[in-house]
Formats: C-alpha cells, sequence, structure tokens
C-alpha cells in the first residue's frame, strides 16, 4: 500500500489512511476464556506464560485462578506476578521483567485492567531492549472498561517518580484479547463504572483527534451511543452479563484497533489526565470523570469548525435533537456526559483527592505542552471549577 501524504490544511474526514492492527484474534462472549484461551496459546505457540494481574483481583476473586488452571492444563503456566500497581509504577515492572526472565517465559497473560494490561506492556519492551530479540506476546484479559488492550502506538503507560512516561513502539499490542464479561463481574461497581466513562472518552476524543480515519469516528459514534444508554442499565442491574458483554463491545469500539502512519495523541482530556492521574494518584476512569464533560464545552468555544461539526454530529446518534447552533450542539453533548457521570454516582472534585489549587497552572501547561499555548488561561479556570 503505498502512502498518502496529505497537505495539513485537508480535512480529515475525505484523507486520511488506514491499516489493520497486529491483532491475531479477539474473542468475546460470557464464558468465552475456557474456549479461546488455549487457541490462543496455540496460535502464539506460548510454552509458558507469566500472568500479570493486580493484587485485589488476585487476592479477592478467582478470576486469576480460572485463568491459571487453563493454563496449567496446557502446560503453559510460568508463574503469576501480581504487585501491579495502579498507574503501573516502574518499581513493579522491573520486579515482573524479573519474574518473567526467571521462569523462562516467552508470553504474558495479563488480567484485569489497565494497569496491568499497559504494565505487560512496558515489561515486553523492556525483555526486548535487554536481549535485542523479537517483542513477546500479550494475550489480554480485561475485567474494566479502560480499552488499554487496544493501544498500539504509545501503547505502554508506566509512572516514573510521579510522572507518567509513554512507550512507544507499534508492536506491543496485544497479540490477543478476550472478553469474557463473566470475568468482570467481581470488579467494583465504581471501577466498572468510571472506566465506562473512560472508554466514553476515547471515543469523544477520536472525533477531533488527528489522522483518525473516517470510517474509526463512525465507529466511535456507535461506542459512544452504546455507553450512554448502557452504562446507567450496567449500574441497576450490575449482574447481567449481557449488559457487561455490550459494555466491553462499546469499549472496544471506542478505541478501535488500527496501525498510523505516525503517531497522535488523544485530546485534551486524556492529556488533563495523564497529569492529575500518576502525579496524584487519581484512578484514570474517574479523571475522565472529571475533566471530559468540561473539555467537550470547552470545544465549543476553542475547537475548530470541523472538530466542532464532528461532536455536534453526536447527538443523531444519540437520538438527541439539534439545538439550532452548532457550539450550543456541542455544549449540549457536554451536558449529556455531565449528566451521565452524575447519575452513575461519579461526581468528584479534585479537592477530593487532595490537589493543591496552586498546582493549577502547572497542570494546564504539562497538559497543553507550552506556557505559551493560547488557551492556557481557560484550561486554567476549566480546572478551578472542578474544586
Amino acid at each position: 500500500m503505498s502512502t498518502l501524504e496529505l497537505p495539513e490544511e485537508q480535512s480529515s474526514s475525505t484523507h486520511g489512511y488506514y491499516s489493520y492492527s497486529g491483532l491475531k484474534a479477539i474473542y468475546y462472549g460470557p464464558g468465552s476464556m475456557k474456549s479461546s484461551l488455549p487457541k490462543l496459546l496455540d496460535t502464539l505457540k506460548v510454552t509458558k506464560a507469566l500472568v500479570v494481574t493486580g493484587k485485589s483481583l488476585h487476592e479477592k476473586t478467582d478470576v486469576v485462578r480460572a485463568v491459571e488452571a487453563i493454563l496449567k492444563q496446557h502446560d503453559a503456566y510460568g508463574a503469576t506476578f501480581f504487585e501491579i500497581g495502579q498507574h503501573a509504577p516502574i518499581e513493579g515492572i522491573r520486579n515482573a521483567l524479573k519474574a518473567f526472565r526467571d521462569n523462562q517465559c516467552n508470553a504474558i497473560v495479563s488480567v484485569g485492567g489497565g494497569s496491568p494490561i499497559d504494565a505487560s506492556k512496558a515489561i515486553l519492551y523492556m525483555h526486548q531492549k535487554e536481549t535485542g530479540g523479537p517483542t513477546l506476546p500479550q494475550i489480554a484479559i480485561p475485567t474494566t472498561l479502560s480499552a488499554a488492550e487496544y493501544t498500539e502506538q504509545a501503547a505502554g503507560g508506566l509512572t516514573d517518580g510521579g510522572h507518567k512516561v509513554a512507550v512507544i513502539s507499534p508492536e506491543l499490542a496485544p497479540a490477543g484479547i478476550i472478553l469474557d464479561a463473566e470475568l468482570t463481574l467481581p470488579t467494583p461497581d465504581r471501577l466498572w463504572l468510571s472506566t465506562g466513562i473512560r472508554a466514553l472518552d476515547h471515543a469523544v476524543e477520536n472525533l477531533y483527534k488527528p489522522l483518525v480515519p473516517e470510517p474509526l469516528k463512525r465507529i466511535c459514534y456507535a461506542a459512544l451511543a452504546d455507553l450512554l444508554k448502557y452504562l446507567p442499565i450496567s449500574k441497576a442491574k450490575p449482574e447481567d452479563v449481557i449488559v457487561r458483554q455490550k459494555l466491553q463491545i462499546a469499549a472496544w469500539m471506542s478505541l478501535w484497533p488500527a496501525k498510523q502512519e505516525k503517531y497522535s495523541a488523544l485530546g485534551l482530556s486524556h492529556a488533563l489526565g495523564h497529569k492529575l492521574g500518576a502525579r496524584y494518584g487519581i484512578p484514570h476512569g474517574i479523571t475522565s470523570c472529571l475533566t471530559l464533560a468540561p473539555v467537550v464545552a470547552l470545544k465549543a468555544e476553542v475547537a475548530s469548525q470541523e472538530d466542532k461539526e464532528y461532536l455536534a454530529e453526536a447527538l443523531y446518534y444519540l437520538r438527541e435533537s439539534p439545538t439550532g447552533s452548532l457550539e450550543g450542539d456541542v455544549r449540549r453533548l457536554a451536558t449529556l456526559i455531565d449528566k451521565l457521570v452524575e447519575d452513575l454516582g461519579l461526581k468528584s472534585t479534585l479537592g477530593e483527592y487532595k490537589v493543591p489549587q496552586s498546582d493549577v497552572l502547572d497542570i494546564a501547561t504539562r497538559a497543553l505542552g507550552s506556557a505559551d499555548h493560547p488557551d492556557v488561561d481557560k484550561v486554567v479556570k476549566l480546572l478551578e471549577n472542578l474544586y
């Protein structure tokens, strides 16, 4: 396939690039882990796997033991590492890398949310740099809606000294993904629902992210509609496995796997979330609950005409009547997101997480990448309104 070079002024709605990801397979459906994990072990020629997970999932549920049992049945179990903390601190990653080496593993099976999945990417990245060999595969079994399993570039997020560090390599996307809603039942409600808002954050910010192909934006509209529909149902009926499965699929649609010609980051809500999460210990799902609606409201003021049009068109997919103006439609979308966060019981403030008000300017500056950015004052005001 030839590469299409685009002048900067050309609209992303009519020009772009798409290539399939390096995924071998995504299996989905309640109870699918038992049949699909053996298939992926065979496909990827896994001889010994390190299970990477978090302490709560390991100690308080049977999910990890169910995965271990299948690996043992197929003589592919190496060890389990469960000291992966929130935001994947570098110390845990180094210890996991040692366990990977010591047990002579050739794959990782990650189980849990974004932290173990991202940590596994970082472990495999460090292993590849250490050995000079190929990047070994990861099989991701997510139990939240964070959608970390679908990213390829800037793929592995880890925390070093209170700062988020991106590990960038297109080879780090999981080679196999299993979406088994039955395994999500032990996930705490607040974590489940807040990572659903994280998925919504992906869907919304992909509408104005550069270089996203037009068909993928249409998939994001479907993700947005399903997340707004099914998250309240899941809150009311947390044991409904079919609803949970629909939400896992919506999270998949929010960050559809694709290779890009060059890396482009998601938008301001994610940038603020990364600065707030790593430094102040705020879960990623909660950062999206804090920042997404205000960022969309700000877009009504500062976004390009095309980006406003993409955001406004979401109302059609949500079966909402237009307001009569483009800016009004964008603000209406922000209101709907804010109401969803409130209805899910996920409203919080920066004060609750002990973020000093004196840090607001620094957070805004680092999220925007420059103290000279024209929107610094507006983002400072946005953050001040979150107290």
